[in-house]
């Protein structure tokens, strides 16, 4: 079993918060601002009396001074559930032997976790091959949610799709997005209809990126039988293909409306908590030589 570190990257968002992209609806309070006006501390707005509420709503400071009878209300407060949904198939244990992108996609999930749980908003996880916890806000959380991805192994051919299709709230698809995509895209833009905010977190390898330049023999890693030689005279045809294919994801996950991100895993990549702020805070891409300008 692979070690999954992850000291280093809850230290490194300390502090960091996810905050909703729309009011969300009222409940329980949470760390975000609700539909509903209320009570609470925070101001908004005043609105007129309406025969029947309850008098001591009243601002009786108002009314004293303009005989007028006014409801001081506030912006009341309400969690955004927050699911990680992990995929676990086979092409996320590349490459064979460090299983890099599968480390890094584990380790954005736990941060993700830490900084919604941070946030004041349940969170859970859902991993491809059938682990399931549902969002919770309890203490301990995200040590489950390491625990569960400390015991997975990537493996099979398992798609994105059986396990995001009937999430709501807030929703991250890590993943390499080599299997069920059309599917997965579909359901986005169906969750979007209900107020589902979905996050596409595509993780590809610096290895990916940058194959290497001597002849390989590369296979699908979920189906071993499909092979092709990857040699000289064919990696600048690779390299095109893989490009046109990075931007045609990214703009079907637009259009669906989706925020996509993408993150860099390999010696050659982004730190996982440099990647989760980019996340939350709303920035697509990483700067990297591959795919625009060095890392900051």
């Amino acid at each position: 079993m692979t070690v999954l570190a992850t000291g280093d990257v809850l230290d490194a968002l300390h502090g960091v918060r996810w905050p909703a992209e729309r009011p969300v609806s009222g409940g329980t309070p949470g760390g975000h601002r609700a539909r509903t006006r209320g009570s609470s501390a925070e101001f908004a707005e005043y609105r007129s009396y309406r025969q029947g509420e309850d008098v001591r709503r009243l601002d009786w400071k108002v009314l004293a001074r303009t005989d007028r009878a006014y409801v001081r209300l506030a912006e009341d407060h309400a969690p955004l559930p927050t699911t990680v949904v992990v995929d676990a198939s086979a092409s996320m244990a590349f490459p064979a032997g460090t299983t890099a992108k599968w480390l890094h996609a584990a380790r954005l999930a736990v941060g993700l976790a830490a900084v919604a749980h941070a946030t004041g908003d349940p969170v859970g996880l859902r991993i491809t091959s059938g682990r399931v916890l549902p969002p919770r806000m309890r203490q301990g959380v995200v040590a489950g949610i390491t625990q569960a991805l400390t015991d997975a192994v990537p493996g099979g051919s398992a798609g994105m799709a059986p396990s995001f299709a009937s999430l709501q709230g807030r929703v991250a698809l890590v993943s390499d997005f080599l299997g069920d995509t059309d599917a997965v895209v579909s359901l986005v833009r169906a969750a979007r209809t209900r107020g589902t905010v979905v996050y596409a977190v595509h993780v590809v390898d610096s290895r990916e990126l940058d194959p290497p330049r001597g002849a390989a023999l590369v296979a699908d890693p979920e189906t071993p039988a499909l092979q092709r030689p990857l040699i000289p005279a064919t990696r600048g045809a690779y390299l095109a293909s893989f490009a046109r294919w990075r931007s045609e994801l990214a703009d079907d996950f637009h259009r669906a409306g989706a925020h996509y991100v993408l993150t860099v895993s390999g010696s050659a990549g982004e730190p996982a908590a440099r990647a989760v702020r980019r996340i939350v805070a709303g920035w697509p891409q990483p700067a990297d030589d591959r795919l625009g300008a060095p890392f900051a």
